[in-house]
Parts: C-alpha cells; structure tokens; sequence
C-alpha cells in the first residue's frame, strides 16, 4: 500500500523554476531510492531537500515517512503535522486524489506522538544575559527555555557559554515517551585580579626605584696566574740574561784567544805595524776575532731584551685593588693622578764587554 502511495503523482502546481524542479525531482528519485534500501541518513537529507526546491505534497508526504523509519519519531510527527495542514487546503479534487495519503499521515501522526519524548531545558538562576544555549547545533532562544519540547530519541548534545566564558558541553540519553528535565550549567568567564598601583598598597609594600647593588673590588688578576705582559717580560729578561751571559763568556774566550796570538806573533821590522806569526798564532787571531763577533752580538742582543723588560715591568699597570675600585666609582669628584715618573734607557758596548743603563725617577 505503501509502494503505492509513494507512486502517486505529486499535483501540487509547480511554482519552482524549471531547473529547481529537475533538481529536486533527481534528488527525490535518489532520495526514495536510499529510503527504500533503508539508507535513512542519506535518504532523507535528499528527499528534504527535495521538498525545498519544489515543494509539493507528494514529496512533504515521503520525506515524512522516511523520518519514522529512521526513528526520528519528533521529527516524523512534525513533518506529518505539516502534510495534514496541507491537506486541509487543498480542493476537493486533490484531496481526493490525495485521500490515501491524508488516512495514512493521520494515522502515523496518531501512532507516534504519545512516543515522542519530552525535554525541558532551563538555565540557573545566575545565569547571565547573553547566555547562548544550542542543542543539536540549534539555537534555543528564551522563550524555548524552561518548556518541554518534542526531541528525538537518542543522544543528544547541548552547549552552553556565557558572554566572553567557556563553553560548556553536556550529553545525554533520552528514551522514547520519556520526561527529562535538565538544569544547564554555565561556566563563567575567568577574571583576572585587577593590578594595584603603588598608592593602593600598604606602606610597607610600597615598590620604590630599584635599588643598584653595591659593587665589591674586582677579582684581583694574581690569583689566577700572571698576566700576558708579565709573561712577555719575563721570557724576554730571561733571553736577555742569556744574550748577556754569552757575550761575556766568548768575552772572554776572545780575551784568552788573543793573549795566546800576541805570544806567538813577533813585530815585522820591515814593515811598521805588522806581525810575523806562527800557525799556532794565526789560528788563535782567528778563533779571537770570531768570539769577539760572538759576544759583541751576545751583548747586543742581551742588551736590548733587558732594556724591552725593564721597560715592560715598569710600565705595567697595577692591578686594581679595593681602594683602586672605590677610586673608580667616585672617579667625577677624585683628585687628578700624578704622572708616572720618567723612565729612560741606554745601550753600552766596548771592546771588552757591553750593558744596558736605566734611568728612572720616582
């Protein structure tokens, strides 16, 4: 019977445009296909969107009917509701060809309104305004609050947020022809403690300007070893007391060298001013020129190396102390340093031997 009634032709006048109305018919081909399969969560979408685009009765009617099937009895009962107010303007020559449908509505529609459930949502007395409610994803507004309304069996979700709060998410079970009342809850917006200004706090609490910690001496730099000048200077006294050794040993190595030529030369008569040596001789003037080059050079060099550590060691700076570092904090009202004392140097080279003289004055 049922088939059958499906099958009728839809005689509501067309008022759709002509490319909504094969729109909808596909989709209400499709639509009563997926509902004939039992594939209610696809069918009935598209036999509602059906009825939109071109809203006849024949297509009112089924989507109707593929709600109850799907259990969505609230659902069904409100689209059975639309059908028979439907029915009740048509004329007499539509209700007749439509008198099977309207048995069947009204039949269905009496059948399953006692099993619809009943909910009753209500928010708590400090709720604050412009709290929004949604359930199912459906704005309920005020007047929806606090009354029982028809809802589907099954889950259901409800949501509720205060202005500039959290939403809050509630989930529950109602069974069919059953009476729930359920009193919302709402989470209020999170307000930070207002800051205090300094004049508000007790006195004791007062925040001042920071305070800048008192600085102690700086780490004095001899703990951790010698400084890089104080190395130079020492590698370099140590080369020049090298220098100054050698020279005065081949000083005198060339000394012992040249008394053993003079003893073994005699005076040319011949020729004024020249000697007559032996090989022994000869070989000693030699050996006694060639120390005396060394130890001139020994001296030299020993000579400038003392000079370049004497002046790095007295030109070191000291290393700062604790009066030296409170000095430097009341650098702007301390009296100006005396200079450092002039400090001079010289070489002193002879035959015989060489130095290094300093000059100072402290």
């Amino acid at each position: 019977m049922l088939s059958g009634l499906l099958s009728i032709a839809l005689i509501a006048p067309a008022s759709a445009q002509p490319d909504a109305i094969a729109v909808a018919e596909s989709l209400f081909n499709r639509g009563l296909a997926d509902m004939l399969a039992g594939r209610y969560p696809a069918g009935c979408p598209a036999l509602a969107e059906s009825y939109r685009l071109d809203p006849r009765a024949g297509r009112l009617f089924t989507l109707a009917e593929c709600e109850a099937r799907w259990g969505r009895i609230a659902t069904a009962v409100a689209r059975y509701n639309d059908y028979l107010a439907l029915y009740s303007r048509m004329s007499e020559a539509e209700k007749l060809q439509q008198h099977e449908r309207y048995k069947v509505a009204l039949e269905q529609r009496n059948g399953l309104a006692p099993l619809v459930p009943q909910l009753t949502l209500s928010l708590p007395s400090g709720a604050p305004a412009g709290t929004v409610v949604q359930r199912d994803g459906i704005t309920l507004e005020r007047p929806s609050l606090g009354i029982a309304l028809p809802v589907n069996p099954g889950e259901h979700v409800v949501t509720t947020r205060a202005p500039g709060g959290p939403v809050h998410e509630a989930r529950f079970t109602i069974d069919k022809s059953a009476s729930r009342t359920i009193e919302l809850e709402v989470k209020l917006p999170v307000e930070e403690p207002p800051r205090a200004r300094p004049m508000d706090r007790p006195p004791s609490q007062v925040v001042g300007p920071p305070v800048k910690p008192i600085e102690g001496p700086a780490p004095s730099t001899e703990a951790s070893g010698p400084s890089g000048r104080r190395v130079v200077t020492y590698v370099a006294g140590g080369l020049a007391v090298s220098g100054l050794v050698l020279g005065s040993v081949t000083g005198w190595m060339a000394l012992d060298e040249s008394s053993r030529a003079a003893k073994a030369c005699k005076n040319d008569r011949d020729r004024p001013g020249a000697a007559i040596c032996s090989p022994e001789g000869k070989a000693a003037g030699e050996r006694a020129k060639d120390l005396g080059e060394v130890s001139t050079i020994g001296f030299s060099a020993g000579a400038v190396l003392a000079g370049a550590a004497v002046l790095l060691f007295l030109t070191e700076p000291s290393p700062p102390g604790p009066r030296a570092a409170a000095a430097a904090r009341s650098r702007a009202s301390a009296a100006p340093r005396p200079r450092a004392g002039a400090v001079s140097w010289s070489l002193l080279a002879g035959p015989n031997g060489g130095g290094v003289a300093v000059h100072g004055r402290w």
